[in-house]
């Protein structure tokens, strides 16, 4: 069986999409994992799945598979690119879009004059029970050991767990070394996306992200959200924040506790081809 797909990226964040509202498709975690291969499928950080709404409040339904054909709750640069699919494909001419993921609802706007997508990320989570993070209490960053050093990190949820460190160069941050240890440590019982986060002005940062069953990616829409969100709530950025990820970059407004994140960025349609499943299996 041959299904259509359409090739985007969020600052170089890329995702297969599938249009599913018409014909519904049971993809499995493996033919998934097989897609985003980027030797044997067609490669991605995510797929991301179009189906019709099953309540009446919100427009559509909103899937997102990682790399390694988990499911998720959120990814905030697939949130802009699933805006401007449907948008592309003629599936809505409504402008906010209301989706519903696993996570929650979003509310996505397309800015006029660009490709410019503006995502109501929701309200961060930071009780330890609803990242989750293996906590009994709530704090303002959390620790971990690793080889008799103390690793510093702050913890919230935006859709998915994360965890935040500051470092003072990203260029040299150890991503490859603490993001897959911290990524899969037993204090995150459903694992975590670990972001690296160097603050460059009180109204800017630099940002690389080790994706939970992705692996580093080029940028992380839900990571550059919990990073600022991170050093608000830690007294060292402004409310309005540019955060530069190697992709590119994003605008991050906060206005603090008990408010919605609003990220801004851009998103990009590629091309569009057929896989034939056959060839998965």
């Amino acid at each position: 069986m041959k299904l259509a797909f359409t090739k985007m990226h969020g600052l170089g964040n890329d995702f297969v999409v599938f249009d599913f509202t018409r014909d519904a498709y049971p993809l499995s975690s493996s033919q998934a994992a097989q897609i985003a291969d980027r030797h044997f499928g067609v490669g991605c950080d995510q797929i991301l799945i179009v189906e019709t709404a099953k309540q009446s409040d919100v427009d559509f339904q909103y899937r997102i598979l990682n790399a390694d054909g988990g499911e998720v709750g959120q990814c905030g640069n697939g949130a802009r690119c699933f805006a401007r699919f449907v948008h592309e494909r003629g599936l809505s001419d409504k402008n906010p879009v209301r989706v519903r993921t696993m996570a929650g609802e979003m509310e996505l706007h397309l800015e006029e004059g660009g490709n410019n997508v503006t995502v109501n990320m929701g309200v961060p989570e930071f009780e330890p029970e609803n990242i989750p993070l293996a906590e009994d209490h709530k704090a303002d960053s959390y620790s971990i050991n690793k080889d008799g050093d103390a690793i510093h990190f702050y913890a919230l949820a935006i859709g998915n767990p994360h965890a935040v460190i500051q470092v003072d160069h990203i260029e040299h941050a150890p991503v490859d070394l603490i993001g897959p240890m911290l990524e899969s440590h037993p204090i995150f019982p459903e694992r975590t996306n670990v972001g690296f986060m160097q603050i460059t002005s009180p109204s800017e940062i630099a940002l690389r992200v080790y994706e939970r069953g992705a692996g580093e990616t080029l940028a992380c829409g839900s990571g550059a959200c919990a990073a600022v969100v991170s050093g608000i709530r830690a007294g060292l950025l402004t409310p309005s924040v540019t955060a530069k990820l190697t992709g590119g970059d994003l605008h991050i407004t906060w206005a603090g506790e008990g408010e919605p994140v609003m990220m801004t960025g851009s998103a990009t349609t590629v091309f569009e081809g057929e896989i034939d499943l056959e060839h998965l299996t």
